[in-house]
C-alpha cells in the first residue's frame, strides 16, 4: 500500500537490480517526494535499463520486512504495489511449495504468481491495486477492475516508453499530456493497453426476489469479512446512512469494540443517525463537529490532494478530509460504503428513468465512472492522512450480483408499476416509506433495504432512511456554497463562462481557480470527472 511511480521503456543505461544510477535517482526523487503522503512509512526503488520502479510505503502487512520493491529469489524480477490483495493467503498456499517467501505481504504473492502464470495469473488477483512489475525482459503495469486505486501515465516524447504515477501531482507537466490509466487494464510495451475486466452488461430478468435478497446478504457479508484481515488497527466510517451502517453492523459481528468515525455539523441529520447506529451496534464511536471557518481554510489543501474542482466532489471531500484525519489517529484501515448508490439506484435523479432498461444502463455507466468521482474522493482524502479505505460494495462478486439483479428490484415507485407488480407477484409486502422515499415517493435501493429489514441488524429507521449526499448529510454543502456566493463576484463568474471555462456555479469556479494554480496546464482539466446531479 502507498504510492507508485516510475518509467517503463528503454532508458539506455544499465544498473544492477536494486541499485540506481544518478540519472535514475533524479528521475524518481521528485515524484516520490510528491507521493510521500501516500506512503509515510518508507520508500524504495529499483532501476534497470528498461524500467524505474518507485514506491512510497504505507505499512499494512509485515511492517518490518515488507519494504518495496520486493524481489524474487534470484533478484531478476521485482514488484511495487499500491493497494490490497484480499486473496493473497490462498495464492500463497498454492505457491509456497515452489517459492521461498521472505515476507508475509500480499505483494510478494503477486510477484510469484506472475512468475508462474504471467499476465494470465494477474487476472486471479482479488483486490484493489495499481502495480508495476519489472525484470530484464519484463515491464508490466496493471490496475484493478474498477480503478479503486489510482494510476496515471505520460507517454515519452520519443515514444520509447511511458512514465506512470499514482497521482497527477507527481508528473512534470512539461513532459507532455497526462492520461488516466484505464481500470481493469494491463499494459506491456510489447502489447500496449489490454483490458482484462468489464462490468457485466446484462441483468437477469428471471432472478427471483427471494434469491436476490439471499444473495445480497451472503455476498455483502463475504465482501466485508475478506476486508477485515490485516496486521494493523481497523475501523469503519459511519455516517448513519444505510450503506455505512450496514457495513459497520456486519463488521461489528467480527471485530470486538469496532472503532467507528463520523463527521458533521452540530445540528446535521448525519449526527443523529450516526449516534443511533453506534449505540445499537455498541461500537467505539468517535465524532468530529466541523467548524465553518476551518472548512473554508482547508479547501485549497483539499483541492490539491483531491486533484479535482468538481463542486459536488469537493464538497464531500472537505468532510471526508476531516473524517480521515480523525480516523488516522486511531486506525490504519477503514471500511467505507462507496458504490451502493450506483449499484442499487440510490440517487434521486435516477427517478427520471422510467424505462427499466435505461435505468440499468445508467447504473452501469455511473458505476464504471466511480474511479473519477466517489472513489477518487475516498482514495485521495484517506491517503492524504496515511489511511487505507476499503469498499466492500465494490467487491467483484458484489459487482457481478448487482448487475444481475433486475432494475425493478432496486426502486419501488410510489404509484403502481413494474416494480410493485413484480413484488406483489412474489408475495412481498409493501415496504413502509419511513425515509427511503426520494422526490416522487419512490423507495430507493429497495432490494438492499429489504435484504436486511426486520433482521434487528440495525434500527428500522436507519434501514429506511432516505438518501442524502455525504456533503448534505454532514451539513457541509450549505456552508461551502454560501461562502462561495460571498467571495466570488457575479462578474468574475460571468467572465469565466464567457471565456469557455466549463464551471456550473460560483462555487465550482472558486475550486477551479485553486486547481489551476496547483496544476497549471489545461490538459490537467481533462482528467477531472464530473458528478451528475
Amino acid at each position: 500500500m502507498g504510492g507508485i511511480c516510475g518509467f517503463i521503456g528503454f532508458r539506455g543505461s544499465r544498473s544492477s537490480p536494486g541499485t540506481a544510477d544518478a540519472g535514475a535517482g533524479a528521475d524518481l526523487s521528485a515524484p516520490m517526494q510528491k507521493l510521500r503522503h501516500r506512503g509515510p512509512d518508507g520508500h524504495g526503488y529499483s532501476v534497470n535499463d528498461r524500467f524505474c520502479l518507485g514506491h512510497t510505503r504505507l505499512a499494512i502487512h509485515d511492517a518490518p520486512n515488507g519494504r518495496q520493491p520486493i524481489y524474487n529469489e534470484d533478484g531478476t524480477l521485482c514488484v511495487t504495489l499500491d493497494g490490497e490483495i484480499y486473496n493473497y493467503r490462498e495464492l500463497k498456499r498454492r505457491l509456497q511449495n515452489r517459492h521461498q517467501f521472505r515476507t508475509t505481504t500480499d505483494t510478494e504473492a503477486v510477484l510469484h504468481l506472475y512468475e508462474e502464470e504471467g499476465l494470465a495469473g494477474l487476472e486471479k488477483l482479488d483486490g484493489m491495486f495499481a502495480l508495476a512489475i519489472g525484470g530484464p525482459d519484463t515491464a508490466v503495469l496493471v490496475r484493478d477492475p474498477m480503478g479503486v486505486k489510482p494510476l496515471y501515465y505520460q507517454k515519452s516524447k520519443n515514444g520509447n516508453g511511458l512514465r506512470y504515477a499514482s497521482e497527477i501531482k507527481a508528473f512534470d507537466h512539461k513532459n507532455g499530456t497526462i492520461a488516466e490509466f484505464p481500470p481493469g487494464t494491463v499494459y506491456t510495451p510489447q502489447q500496449g493497453f489490454q483490458p482484462y475486466y468489464q462490468l457485466p452488461q446484462e441483468y437477469d430478468p428471471d432472478l427471483s426476489w427471494e434469491e436476490a435478497l439471499v444473495q445480497i446478504r451472503q455476498t455483502l457479508a463475504e465482501a466485508i469479512k475478506k476486508r477485515l484481515t490485516n496486521d494493523v488497527p481497523l475501523g469503519c466510517f459511519l455516517s448513519g446512512g444505510l450503506d455505512s451502517s450496514l457495513i459497520s453492523a456486519i463488521a461489528a459481528q467480527f471485530v470486538p469494540d469496532l472503532p467507528t468515525f463520523s463527521v458533521s455539523m452540530e445540528r446535521s441529520s448525519d449526527r443523529r443517525f450516526a449516534h443511533m447506529a453506534a449505540r445499537h451496534l455498541g461500537t467505539k464511536h468517535r465524532e468530529l463537529i466541523m467548524n465553518p471557518r476551518a472548512m473554508w481554510q482547508i479547501v485549497p489543501e483539499v483541492v490539491y490532494y483531491l486533484e479535482s474542482y468538481d463542486q459536488f466532489l469537493v464538497r464531500s471531500a472537505v468532510a471526508n478530509y476531516f473524517l480521515a484525519e480523525m480516523a488516522a489517529e486511531y486506525v490504519k484501515v477503514v471500511l467505507i460504503g462507496e458504490g451502493a448508490d450506483e449499484l442499487f439506484a440510490g440517487y434521486e435523479y435516477l427517478e427520471r428513468f422510467t424505462d427499466w432498461g435505461d435505468l440499468h444502463r445508467e447504473l452501469r455507466e455511473i458505476t464504471t465512472e466511480l474511479h473519477q468521482s466517489g472513489l477518487q474522493r475516498v482514495d485521495r482524502m484517506t491517503m492524504a492522512h496515511g489511511l487505507q479505505g476499503r469498499a466492500p460494495f465494490l467487491d467483484v462478486a458484489m459487482l457481478g450480483l448487482a448487475m444481475r439483479i433486475p432494475p425493478w428490484f432496486k426502486r419501488k415507485d410510489a404509484e403502481a408499476g413494474s416494480a410493485v407488480g413484480v413484488a406483489d407477484a412474489a408475495g412481498v409486502a409493501d415496504a413502509a416509506v419511513i425515509g427511503g422515499a426520494a422526490g416522487t415517493g419512490a423507495i430507493t435501493k429497495w432490494c438492499l433495504r429489504e435484504a436486511f429489514s426486520g433482521s434487528c441488524l440495525l434500527p428500522e429507521e436507519i434501514i429506511q432512511r432516505g438518501k442524502e449526499k455525504f456533503s448534505e448529510g454532514t451539513g457541509a454543502a450549505d456552508v461551502l456554497a454560501e461562502f462561495a456566493e460571498r467571495h466570488v463576484s457575479a462578474k468574475d463568474y460571468a467572465d469565466a463562462r464567457a471565456n469557455g471555462i466549463q464551471v456550473r456555479s460560483k462555487e465550482e469556479f472558486y475550486y477551479y481557480q485553486i486547481f489551476k494554480s496547483e496544476f497549471g496546464q489545461d490538459s490537467a482539466c481533462n482528467l477531472v470527472g464530473r458528478s451528475r446531479s
